[in-house]
């Protein structure tokens, strides 16, 4: 398979769940150019984005939402569970703890880390609060294969560097910052101050 572009991937992700809310809705079939249409795009992008992966639905015929959403879900890794660890539990990862979409996307946080003694052996929703110095046991034993990163930007590179010498090839970043990573290792940066730069620049020069 070619390689897929982020923008692809984001697409069949809102694809999903556009299929989703109309299955709840009693939708039984639906057209690319409808799928374009809640999701401001262009049917010509709906059948692109999905061709590079088979052949979906019939001509003429549109698709069937529950077979669409299924063959999405094998696509986006959604057919299995995965276990994940957050590092620092400070105010994002208290939100984070309790996300329940997380949850119903087959991500499950197993294990939490942090530095500060405080919190270390207590327990959030039955997950106990581990120390970064149990970190690869915790990893090979619970079979962690994506971690949360949510600590200051100042510690984020040695916590990323520390997990991926664990055996950890993918990471969603909350704090502030880059980091350099292998690779073979990959990195979702979630930074709001930068969505809400994006969200002033349009307030200031396009409304």
């Amino acid at each position: 398979m070619k390689k897929i572009s982020d923008s692809t991937i984001r697409r069949l992700s809102k694809y999903y769940r556009t299929l989703t809310g109309l299955i709840e809705s009693g939708v039984d079939t639906i057209s690319s150019n409808e799928i374009a249409n809640i999701n401001s795009i262009t049917s010509a992008q709906v059948r692109k984005d999905l061709s590079f992966f088979g052949t979906f639905g019939k001509r003429g015929l549109g698709y069937n939402t529950e077979q669409l959403r299924e063959q999405i879900a094998k696509i986006l890794g959604l057919k299995r569970n995965w276990n994940v660890a957050m590092v620092g539990f400070g105010n994002i990862g208290r939100a984070l703890i309790n996300y329940m979409e997380f949850k119903k996307q087959g991500f499950h946080i197993s294990a939490i880390f942090d530095n500060d003694p405080m919190k270390v052996g207590q327990e959030v929703e039955s997950i106990k609060i581990n120390s970064i110095d149990d970190a690869a046991d915790i990893v090979r034993e619970q079979n962690i294969e994506i971690v949360i990163i949510a600590v200051p930007g100042k510690h984020a590179q040695a916590t990323i560097d520390h997990f991926i010498k664990c055996g950890v090839h993918a990471f969603l970043n909350f704090a502030p910052v880059a980091v350099k990573v292998p690779d073979d290792v990959l990195v979702k940066n979630e930074n709001m101050s930068i969505e809400l730069e994006a969200l002033s620049f349009f307030l200031t020069n396009v409304k």
